[in-house]
C-alpha cells in the first residue's frame, strides 16, 4: 500500500504523504481489505494523474482543494471517452471523495468540488437466482462422472456448492472458514465467518452440508490443521476462488443452466427462496451480512418477478 516514487510524478510531496495515510487509515483503522484498498488507491492514483495532466502541474493540497465542479465533470467526460461504464466510474469518484474526506476531517482542506458534481446513474439489474431445483443438482456428483477428477475433488467442490447455497456465503468468506470453525456433524450448526470489513456473523448450516464437508474432509489427503482452511486446492494449498468459479462453469453445461449461473448466484438463490418461503426480510439482512436493509430489500422485487412470471405463464388471459 506504499506509494512508489513514480506514484510522485502526478502528485506534490504534500499530497503522496497524505495518500499514504489514507491507505493506512482504510486498512488499519476502517479495517478494509487488502484488494479494496488497493482498488481506491488505483481510482486516486487516476484522478490525480488526470489532475496533473489537465492543470498541467501536480496538484498540491493547495491546488486540489481548488479544484471546480467543471474539472471533476472534465475527469468523468475523459472517463467515458476511454470506454468506462457508470459502474466504475462511480467507483472512482467514491474513492475521490473518501480521500477528499480524510483531508478535510485532517484540516488538509476542503475539496467542494467533488461533492457538488452528481454521480453518474447506475441502472438497477435484479439478482438472477437460480430454481431450487437447479441449486440442489449442483452437489450431485454424478454430474461430473465424466471428469478425470479425484473422488475427495469432487467431494470437495460439491461441499463448497452446498454451504454457498445452503449458507447464503460469499465465496470469500466460505474459503476463508478454518476447519476449527466448522463443526462436525451432530455437534452444532452453526458457524462464524468474517464478512465485508472483517465483521464477524453467525451463520446456520444445515446438518446436510456439514455432512458434506465432514465426507470432503475424510477423503482429502492432506492433512487440515484445525487453524488452517478447511477447503484446500489440489495441491494442499488455500483453495482459489477461480477454481470454484470453473466448477461451476462446468456445471452450468451439464445442467444447461445460463452464464448468470455463478457461485455468487447461489447466495441470491439462498436468499430469494428463503423470502419465497415466508422469510423475514430483517432476518435474511442479517443472514446475509448487508450493512443496509435496502440491500436486502432487491430480492422483494426478485420474488415479486417471480410470481409475475407465473402469473403470465399461467392465467388465460395473461
Amino acid at each position: 500500500m506504499a506509494v512508489t516514487q513514480e506514484e510522485l510524478v502526478f502528485a506534490s510531496a504534500d499530497v503522496a504523504a497524505e495518500l499514504r495515510r489514507w491507505l493506512v487509515h482504510l486498512s488499519a483503522e476502517r479495517r478494509m481489505s487488502s484488494k479494496t484498498v488497493e482498488a481506491y488507491e488505483r481510482d486516486v492514483r487516476q484522478f490525480l494523474g488526470f489532475l496533473a495532466e489537465h492543470l498541467g502541474e501536480r496538484p498540491t493540497l493547495k491546488s486540489f482543494a481548488a479544484i471546480e465542479p467543471r474539472d471533476v465533470r472534465a475527469f468523468m467526460a475523459a472517463r467515458r471517452a476511454d470506454g468506462i461504464g457508470s459502474r466504475s466510474l462511480m467507483r472512482s469518484l467514491a474513492g475521490a471523495r473518501s480521500f477528499a474526506r480524510f483531508l478535510e476531517r485532517n484540516g488538509k482542506g476542503r475539496v467542494g468540488a467533488l461533492s457538488a458534481v452528481r454521480a453518474p446513474k447506475i441502472p438497477r439489474t435484479l439478482p438472477k437466482p437460480l430454481s431450487a431445483t437447479s441449486a440442489k443438482r449442483l452437489v450431485d456428483t454424478d454430474l461430473r462422472a465424466g471428469e478425470e477428477r479425484e473422488p475427495w475433488v469432487l467431494a470437495r467442490d460439491a461441499a463448497v456448492l452446498a454451504l454457498l447455497y445452503g449458507s447464503g456465503l460469499r465465496i470469500s468468506e466460505a474459503l476463508g472458514l478454518a476447519r476449527e470453525a466448522v463443526p462436525a456433524p451432530g455437534k452444532g450448526d452453526v458457524v462464524t465467518v468474517r464478512g465485508k470489513g472483517n465483521k464477524p456473523r453467525m451463520v446456520p448450516v444445515l446438518p446436510q452440508v456439514l455432512q458434506l464437508i465432514a465426507d470432503y474432509a475424510a477423503l482429502c489427503p492432506y492433512e487440515l490443521p484445525d487453524d488452517g482452511p478447511i477447503f484446500v486446492g489440489a495441491r494442499g494449498g488455500p483453495l482459489s476462488p477461480r477454481i470454484v468459479q470453473l466448477v461451476m462453469a462446468r456445471l452450468r453445461g451439464g445442467l444447461g443452466l445460463p452464464e448468470t449461473a455463478t457461485p455468487h448466484a447461489l447466495r441470491h438463490s439462498f436468499a430469494t427462496h428463503l423470502l419465497a418461503r415466508g422469510g423475514d426480510l430483517r432476518a435474511i439482512q442479517e443472514l446475509l451480512g448487508h450493512a443496509s436493509l435496502s440491500t436486502t430489500q432487491i430480492y422483494t422485487a426478485v420474488d415479486s418477478e417471480q410470481l409475475l412470471q407465473v402469473y403470465r405463464s399461467a392465467h388465460p388471459r395473461a
